[in-house]
């Protein structure tokens, strides 16, 4: 009954971490990137193109959630596999606050944030916000969908790495808005507040083509902090430790191990050469998120037991990664 409570509680949080990664996502968007019109890698690149180019008319939610939609189902067709449910959670999320969150952020927000400090700043901070947000998702089961769709369906009928198709087609994506037109609002130089009509609609001008060559700069560093900081995110959420423990309560400490904590251990036979006593030893695999509680439940039962603790590259079995094809 308590291994069922933990389910579900995982369960919940895994939910809720992919809830807060898709939001987070979204608001490096809304806040910083669409604001500065600024240009990305992926589906959320295009659907932000085709926003700048139809003055606004198409919202960025729209394209995102049906590109998705037809990425997903081609998919399943080709591939023959089925999505998750939290990836299509994700997909939905992600499309409903692309559309309404820039409406809840205050001008005066985006202003101090954004606007004041700039394209530079704003593509580090929008970068730094998307790899945490889609590395939350990504870590918890969720995924934001796009490109890396189409790297699956490639791969499959031609031998290159998915990494190399995602990273060809950012580039690809960048370097075409150069020749799509690109509306941006007019702002006042003194206020920084958009500049309004007769009407109280916002003054559009077209982009010139000089600042379109240093939005594709910003989009290419933009992809290069985004796919780090992911990198980072994901490699020290999964990063799996190896623990050698010898302790005379080896049975206890080995059940309190598999009972509570649910991990695998293995008992191996030693030998002290010191004290030329026969031992056993204790070796444990778990993730690096876990060593602190599993480190406590050591301390409790036998505080002097001895510990080699030491990083490992990876781990592939059950409870761990699994090998790709």
């Amino acid at each position: 009954m308590p291994f069922l409570k933990k389910n579900v509680f995982t369960q919940v949080k895994e939910w809720l971490m992919v809830t807060f990664g898709i939001l987070i996502y979204t608001t490096a968007w809304a806040l910083f990137l669409i604001p500065n019109n600024l240009i990305g890698g992926g589906v959320s690149g295009i659907s932000s193109m085709i926003q700048y180019a139809t003055h606004g008319a198409v919202q960025m939610g729209y394209t995102y959630f049906i590109l998705n939609s037809v990425l997903i189902i081609a998919a399943m067709v080709v591939l023959g596999m089925g999505f998750g449910a939290k990836t299509i959670y994700a997909i939905i999320l992600a499309s409903l606050a692309l559309r309404f969150l820039p409406g809840f952020i205050p001008a005066s927000i985006i202003k101090t944030l954004a606007i004041d400090n700039g394209k530079l700043l704003s593509v580090l901070m929008g970068g730094l916000l998307a790899g945490i947000g889609i590395g939350m998702s990504i870590s918890n089961g969720g995924s934001t969908g796009g490109t890396d769709i189409i790297a699956l369906i490639w791969t499959k009928y031609h031998n290159v790495s998915p990494g190399k198709v995602i990273l060809f087609m950012d580039f690809i994506i960048i370097g075409s808005s150069l020749l799509v037109p690109s509306f941006v609002t007019q702002l006042d130089p003194q206020t920084g507040f958009a500049v309004l009509d007769a009407e109280g609609n916002p003054v559009m001008f077209k982009m010139p083509f000089a600042e379109k060559i240093t939005t594709v700069l910003y989009g290419l560093i933009l992809v290069t902090v985004t796919s780090y900081v992911l990198d980072m995110y994901i490699s020290g959420s999964q990063q799996s430790v190896q623990l050698f423990i010898l302790s005379k309560k080896y049975d206890q400490i080995a059940d309190s191990i598999t009972q509570d904590l649910h991990r695998g251990v293995t008992v191996l036979d030693g030998k002290g050469w010191y004290t030329k006593q026969d031992t056993k030893v204790l070796m444990v695999l778990t993730r690096k998120t876990d060593l602190n509680l599993l480190l406590r439940y050591i301390r409790q039962i036998d505080s002097h037991a001895f510990l080699s603790v030491s990083s490992v590259n990876g781990v592939y079995g059950k409870g761990f990664d699994t090998i790709k094809k």
